[in-house]
């Protein structure tokens, strides 16, 4: 495909995106900008000083964005093209998931997404063969995908490199890793504070998050994000709630026109997102949750 060539696409194909979805697009033009950068720099970056033989270690690619520009979570919502990285390493290294921190809530043009505005890093953790040498240099490099929305969207693709020493001992690196803890701090995590029920009618779904006695109270006005992991609830809708006298959170969810998995979900998965924290005595914004969806 040329760069003349325009095209709306989901993890590298062709979508049938909803009527109404394709006209908000329109006038919104999303091009195949190859190798270029648009919006955007990216680097493959190391948490440690060395690879130590047969020590899982971790890398990240770290991608800088610039003002009015986003990329994508690993689930975009109802558009976007999540980052992603393709690795080609030594024989010997394993490479795990790449791992995405919380999202946030994005625009691509006028349709609610999810992703990052701000400057993200996506670690990778890689396990070494045991019988490597000390003293070498091994090469790690991968091909990044992404797709940088701003006022139009530029899909990109462009290889990934980091050379890093074999010793016997390593080091946190004094530049990367305090990044890397701030980011796995921002990973969302599930908690016994909350539990939460989900109710699905026709195409409306009701989350409802009951507290414990270890959770935060919610207080009248907070507002309250919930993040679909599968696709399943549509990422531009209102999210209407209401915070009950017993300290219930019932959020009003709508399910996505377009779904791309085989099969239905047998439980609601996704993120919900507070600025205050969920727990008492605890910061993290980000509680995830999995409820078995009621079914009429």
């Amino acid at each position: 495909m040329t760069n003349d060539e325009c095209r709306m696409t989901k993890g590298g194909s062709r979508v049938a995106w909803p009527l109404w979805v394709l006209i908000m697009l329109s006038s919104f033009v999303i091009c195949d900008s190859s190798l270029a950068q648009t919006g955007l720099t990216l680097q493959l970056v190391p948490a440690t000083t060395a690879i130590v033989p047969g020590q899982p270690f971790r890398v990240g690619l770290f991608i800088q964005h610039e003002p009015g520009w986003h990329t994508y979570w690993r689930q975009p919502g109802i558009v976007g093209v999540p980052t992603s990285i393709a690795w080609d390493l030594p024989s010997g290294f394993k490479a795990g998931p790449l791992e995405y921190p919380e999202p946030e809530s994005v625009l691509m043009f006028r349709i609610k997404a999810q992703g990052y505005e701000r400057d993200v890093l996506l670690q990778t953790v890689i396990m070494p063969p045991a019988d490597l040498a000390p003293g070498q240099t091994i090469p790690l490099k991968g091909k990044a995908t992404w797709m940088c929305c701003g006022s139009s969207c530029h899909p990109g693709h462009r290889p990934v490199s980091l050379a890093m020493p074999v010793a016997n001992e390593s080091r946190p690196d004094a530049k990367w890793q305090p990044l890397f803890e701030k980011e796995r701090a921002a990973y969302a995590r599930r908690s016994e504070a909350w539990t939460a029920t989900a109710k699905e009618e026709g195409p409306k779904v009701t989350l409802t998050l009951k507290p414990g006695s270890s959770a935060r109270p919610l207080t009248a006005g907070e507002t309250v994000i919930f993040f679909t992991e599968d696709g399943w609830i549509n990422s531009d809708e209102a999210q209407p709630q209401s915070l009950g006298a017993d300290g219930n959170l019932t959020l009003h969810l709508t399910r996505a026109d377009v779904y791309l998995s085989k099969t239905i979900p047998a439980n609601l998965q996704g993120i919900v997102q507070r600025v205050e924290g969920w727990e008492l005595g605890q910061a993290w914004r980000s509680l995830s949750i999995s409820p078995k969806i009621d079914r009429p």
